[in-house]
């Protein structure tokens, strides 16, 4: 049975993300704030943020950059972040953002998989920045510094040398398909495996932008950015979204609650997107109590599961203060689900209703029969499968695991076990898909199971998720000793962690006789949990 939103179908512009976001401003949206940095107060509106936007996408044009090029973008929130991103996105370059937390290593294995060309960075992350560009075969040359001025960044171009390159030359008249031409290349270990470049279009990001109109996001309102902008979920709900409305953010470039707290309070936050360890700490954390948060009108949680009784302690803790869910993941842009604001009877632990444009199947994963959606009371769980017009491309250069995650009829495999009731509200119960979130970040167990069992006293490993209150998941090794080995659990973490970023280190270490694994190889993970 294929499910259809309760919305009725929107439209979607056959834009260039650059032209459905900037093409249509009016004077009066031109003079309103678009961006406050956090951390000094500077304002910028929307006519100085377009201006930075069409200086950027000059300078790199002189520098040869063009449409289909890759850039690599790595860097934590800023305004100056918004200005590359959409510089690059305005030239028909596709962007494929890293996480500001990844190590040389990670840094080098994501350029070299999408093939960058440049890499854009900021001086604190420079070593494994250029540690990664330089295993990747980038010179010195192709890595720019969006603040050239700090100390540390010597011998690399800043922002202000790209744009001055292209200062007094026109724009170039670029021309693209916006339902075909990639825009970003985001990367996912979808359900299962290692990362891989999720391929999305111009017409992925604008049709995602539009089908969350539903979370009722205003121009009056003043959005807290703290999650990243390179996660697919701050990138298109908090960045896009927010621009699209001609709203105000305010970022950050990492979460500290007593900042957060002094931003919401001091710039009259209205909205405000967390993941659930930032929900977490604002039902409990008493830091909570010495701030007036008063102005918070809504709330929205998504990047991992969020729990009911949480979701109405947070209600509990900021009167005034509506509590919404969301799910989605890269490959779907990355909504597919929300809690429409002014449907107050969706329970804070529902991930909400279908967007609009969206259809989707609840699939037995043992006999692939199709669930029926009730006319009364709720479905029984399965595996969900979505199809829509945000759904991506593919997985780059890897055709297989593109096959294996989006059926022939379009529907994509979430690898989440769900329920559905009569009217349309959606509940995850389950995953199958073996991916870890810990503080809402991608932890894919494959990636630490091959580090593992690389380590000569290490025989064999698996990776399974620990439910945790503030982090969601922890990372745990079930390790078997190589012969003689008398390894212990600190050094294993030890090892881990100086290979990989801070958020994929292990936590937990169990050391176990033998892996349990099907017939075909594949680690039994449901064995490990019990």
């Amino acid at each position: 049975m294929v499910i259809r939103s309760v919305f009725d179908d929107v439209d979607i512009p056959g834009q260039s993300i650059y032209d459905f976001l900037f093409a249509g401003l009016t004077e009066a949206e031109l003079g309103r704030t678009a961006f406050v940095d956090g951390t000094t107060g500077a304002r910028t509106t929307y006519r100085e943020f377009v201006a930075q936007v069409d200086a950027a996408a000059a300078g790199f044009a002189a520098r040869g950059l063009g449409p289909g090029d890759v850039v690599a973008l790595h860097s934590p929130n800023s305004p100056a972040f918004g200005v590359v991103f959409h510089g690059l996105l305005r030239l028909g370059v596709v962007v494929t953002t890293v996480n500001a937390l990844a190590n040389g290593a990670e840094v080098a294995r994501q350029l070299t998989d999408s093939g960058a060309r440049t890499l854009v960075t900021v001086p604190p992350l420079l070593p494994a920045a250029t540690a990664g560009a330089e295993a990747a075969g980038l010179a010195a040359g192709d890595v720019v510094v969006l603040d050239g001025d700090r100390e540390g960044a010597a011998g690399h171009a800043s922002l202000a040398d790209v744009v001055g390159q292209g200062r007094g030359a026109p724009l170039p008249d670029v021309s693209f398909d916006p339902a075909t031409h990639l825009a970003v290349l985001p990367y996912s270990s979808g359900t299962t495996g290692r990362p891989k470049g999720v391929m999305l279009t111009h017409r992925n990001l604008v049709a995602n932008v539009v089908q969350n109109a539903a979370l009722g996001l205003r121009a009056d309102d003043v959005v807290p950015a703290v999650l990243p902008f390179f996660h697919i979920y701050g990138m298109t709900v908090l960045l896009n979204l927010a621009l699209h409305v001609r709203a105000a953010l305010v970022t950050l470039p990492r979460f500290d609650l007593e900042q957060y707290l002094r931003v919401i309070a001091e710039h009259r936050g209205t909205y405000l997107f967390v993941a659930p360890p930032i929900a977490l700490a604002l039902a409990k954390h008493p830091l909570v109590g010495s701030f007036d948060l008063g102005s918070v009108r809504a709330m929205m949680s998504g990047a991992a599961p969020f729990d009911e009784k949480l979701g109405h302690a947070v209600a509990a803790r900021l009167p005034g203060c509506r509590v919404l869910q969301g799910y989605g993941m890269s490959e779907m842009s990355p909504v597919s689900h929300t809690t429409p604001f002014e449907r107050t009877d969706i329970s804070p632990g529902s991930i909400g209703l279908l967007l609009p444009n969206m259809t989707a199947k609840i699939v037995d994963p043992a006999t692939g029969a199709e669930i029926t959606q009730p006319a009364e009371g709720v479905s029984a769980p399965g595996e969900l499968l979505c199809a829509g017009p945000n759904v991506m491309v593919g997985y780059l250069g890897d055709d297989e695991a593109t096959a294996g995650t989006i059926e022939p009829d379009g529907f994509l495999h979430t690898g989440d076990i769900v329920t559905v009731d009569a009217g349309g509200a959606f509940w995850v119960v389950d995953r199958l898909k073996e991916l870890i979130k810990y503080k809402g970040y991608q932890v894919p167990p494959a990636e630490l199971e091959a580090l593992l069992v690389a380590h000569a006293e290490i025989a064999d490993a698996a990776v399974i998720g620990v439910p945790d209150e503030e982090a969601g998941e922890l990372p745990k090794a079930c390790v078997v000793r190589a012969a003689g080995s008398s390894i212990t659990a600190d050094e294993v973490m030890a090892y881990v962690a100086g290979k990989v970023a801070p958020y994929k280190k292990v936590r937990l270490v169990e050391f176990v006789d033998a892996v349990p694994k099907s017939a075909a190889g594949k680690i039994l993970r449901k064995e490990l949990r019990r």
